[in-house]
């Protein structure tokens, strides 16, 4: 780091004694139009008599005055042309030019480019993903318009990603037109009155053509790109409707609802039940599982209220049945009577997607605009030895249990698993947690982790963390996993074994293989930012495009999928991932927005960590639920939020406070100056903006004000 300094100073203070030099000296004065016309002669004749040392010469003094940006690069270009003629003249200065430019950009960078990259690093993702996609681009063009002077471009390019070659060659390309008009103007240095009028305006537009030409042969090669894409389909003459969802799921019945509400003619396929998986094998039926559980344990925690009967008899199948009856009452918000109310035409039957306009739904085939793929995802069964040798059980046929499972087994410890084994062990289940991390909730910080932890094992859960799974055996009847911990086999017996590793998209059996769709390594269908396909009117949203698998974010790109669909290319609006909550519905709940502690050191933010404590909450401790904590990242210095965790009673609902100060660019200042009503758990809000003011106090401000209170007495 002393190293990189040194030599950054060095660098400055070699520019600025050449900078001084040329001043000190005048030197500008000899890059006068008027002096190259009186010394063309014996410039020539010097050329001429020492042609390898004239243009060893030129090249070193054109380099040097590109790369620190001085005035006079037009006066040598002209001198180029007047001296070497036109080719020579060309070949020469265009060399030099990217040599120079080049040599400015690197010093950028070398100087610049690391201190803005970190000061600004949460705002320049996007910009730097740009670049690296089409940073040439955007380069060749910047060369071609006249309107953008070649110092500045110099200087901020070396501050973004794109590679130094690449620079080379973009700018040497995009120079070389410009670079050819004033060498030919310096042919005919003897006319030339002044350097304005070298740009005529015929000149000037034909620049701004040469500008926009890379952006008109970008889309060029995109309609063609297209047009060969579709060439094998035939597009009908007249459709069946404006926009079809395939998955009758949380983002499919948004992007139908909006279609709908809009006045488009909208269908909607579903192969098995409304609703997908959040209502029928999601977070409905775990929210009403884990709702049980609760009550379950806060019988068992009678005497903390001043209750003295306390038997908490749980009928498991009873359970069970409140679960199926909330779905059902939930499940004609879903329905296909109420969808069919609102103007979607609702199908029951398996979709196979035929072309980007057909799509064949029980034996009869449809034409469609645009097609919208909302299948959702599935439980990820691993091919764990023995596994598929036993029946076990996924979030997926979880809800068929009507005989509570004496010793329940959970492999993972994601949200999903933490969920399920907190609830199975309150309804009485001996419940084994098996996670192959050192910890559970592995993508929350450690403190989150080690609190939820200790709550488990308060619960009664065995958590056995830093264990793989390696078999599954019968043994004299008995099932037993056998998983590795650190080297060393551990037996598991078991009566049931819930997989609960992480789910995968649904993206096989419906025509997508046979279109060519591209999968990403993570499974999920490739969407750019608008969420198209490489078949622009076929879109994808939910958790079959990731990158979030959370009902709330499907929901949120369906309304992007819809608008795009219809309304494009008139308007169309890129996916906004800025400020994406989540909560694990554990007791207590663990909610989050933003960064982590563990994200930002990855990214290599410079953040401040404030902390408060909901032990210390009033309506918390009246209601003995005095646990779990508020931490707040906000970048360095300022009151700005980077990213927010709670752990606590009802974490999931007071977090949403941030999530709309985020949103909205709101600090924790705007946070302690809200009312907040007293007595509530929203309040721990309030409190955390309330440390973050007190530690971030200006010391000598109010030092200066107890001398005022104090002469202020008399």
């Amino acid at each position: 780091m002393q190293k990189k300094y040194i030599s950054r100073l060095i660098l400055v203070v070699f520019v600025l004694a050449v900078i001084v030099g040329y001043k000190y000296f005048d030197l500008g004065q000899y890059l006068t139009l008027e002096n190259l016309k009186s010394n063309q002669q014996g410039l020539a004749a010097y050329y001429n008599e020492h042609t390898l040392g004239f243009i060893g010469i030129y090249l070193l003094i054109y380099i040097l005055m590109a790369a620190l940006s001085f005035p006079g690069a037009t006066v040598l270009t002209l001198a180029g042309g007047a001296i070497f003629g036109f080719w020579m003249g060309t070949l020469i200065v265009s060399v030099a030019s990217t040599v120079g430019a080049t040599l400015a950009f690197l010093g950028s960078r070398f100087l610049f480019k690391e201190t803005v990259q970190t000061k600004f690093k949460d705002k320049l993702v996007k910009f730097n993903e740009g670049f690296q996609k089409e940073g040439a681009f955007y380069l060749l063009t910047l060369r071609l318009l006249p309107i953008f002077p070649f110092f500045l471009i110099n200087l901020l390019m070396g501050l973004t990603p794109i590679r130094t070659i690449t620079y080379f060659f973009v700018s040497q390309i995009g120079m070389l037109p410009g670079t050819a008009v004033y060498v030919n103007a310096g042919t005919q240095l003897a006319q030339i009155e002044s350097l304005k009028g070298i740009l005529s305006l015929p000149v000037i537009l034909s620049f701004a053509v040469m500008g926009i030409l890379p952006l008109l042969t970008k889309i060029i090669l995109r309609f063609y790109k297209n047009r060969k894409l579709y060439s094998k389909f035939k597009k009908p003459k007249k459709f069946d409707y404006n926009l079809v969802a395939i998955g009758g799921g949380s983002a499919g019945l948004v992007t139908a609802y909006i279609a709908a509400a809009v006045k488009a003619k909208v269908a909607l396929i579903e192969k098995h039940k409304m609703g997908g998986d959040c209502l029928n094998t999601g977070c409905v039926p775990s929210k009403a599982l884990i709702r049980s559980s609760k009550v379950a344990s806060l019988i068992r925690r009678a005497n903390e209220f001043g209750i003295d009967s306390s038997i908490a008899e749980v009928d498991f199948s009873k359970v069970m049945n409140r679960v199926q009856k909330v779905i059902e009452t939930i499940e004609p918000h879903d329905s296909m009577e109420r969808y069919e109310s609102l103007g979607v035409n609702c199908v029951q039957g398996e979709a196979k997607i035929l072309s980007p306009y057909e799509i064949q739904i029980n034996e009869k085939i449809i034409t469609t605009k645009n097609i919208v793929i909302a299948t959702g995802a599935s439980p990820l069964v691993p091919p764990i030895t023995g596994l598929d040798k036993i029946p076990f059980l996924t979030s997926d046929n979880l809800w068929k249990l009507k005989t509570k499972p004496n010793r329940l087994l959970i492999l993972g410890g994601g949200p999903i698993g933490c969920e399920l084994a907190q609830s199975f062990s309150r309804l009485g289940s001996e419940v084994s947690l098996v996670e192959m991390s050192a910890r559970i909730l592995s993508r929350e910080d450690e403190d989150v982790s080690s609190l939820i932890k200790k709550k488990f094992i308060a619960d009664g859960v065995r958590v056995l963390t830093g264990h793989k799974a390696k078999e599954f055996k019968t043994v004299e009847g008995k099932k037993i996993l056998l998983a590795d911990n650190n080297g060393q086999d551990v037996e598991i017996e078991f009566d049931e074994v819930v997989v609960a590793l992480g789910r995968k998209a649904n993206v096989k059996g419906f025509g997508l293989e046979e279109l060519n769709v591209e999968i990403t390594d993570k499974g999920t269908v490739h969407v750019d930012e608008y969420l198209r396909t490489k078949y622009h009117n076929i879109y994808a949203c939910g958790d079959v495009a990731g990158p979030y698998q959370f009902t709330h974010t499907a929901s949120h790109q369906a309304w992007y999928c819809a608008v795009n669909a219809l309304f494009s290319p008139f308007k169309k609006f890129k996916v906004d991932y800025r400020v994406i909550p989540w909560c694990t519905f554990t007791d207590p709940e663990v909610a989050r927005v933003g960064v982590n502690e563990i994200e930002a050191k990855e990214q290599g933010l410079a953040y401040d960590v404030t902390t408060y404590g909901i032990d210390d909450l009033d309506r918390a401790i009246a209601e003995s639920e005095a646990h779990g904590f508020v931490k707040v990242l906000t970048k360095k210095g300022s009151d700005k939020i980077l990213g927010v965790t709670i752990v606590g009673d009802h974490a999931g609902e007071i977090i949403i406070e941030y999530v709309t100060a985020m949103k909205f660019n709101l600090g924790l200042n705007k946070i302690l100056s809200t009312i907040h009503i007293y007595p509530t758990f929203s309040e721990a809000n309030k409190f955390a903006a309330g440390q973050w003011k007190k530690k971030n106090a200006p010391k000598s401000l109010l030092r200066w004000v107890e001398k005022f209170h104090s002469l202020n007495m008399g």
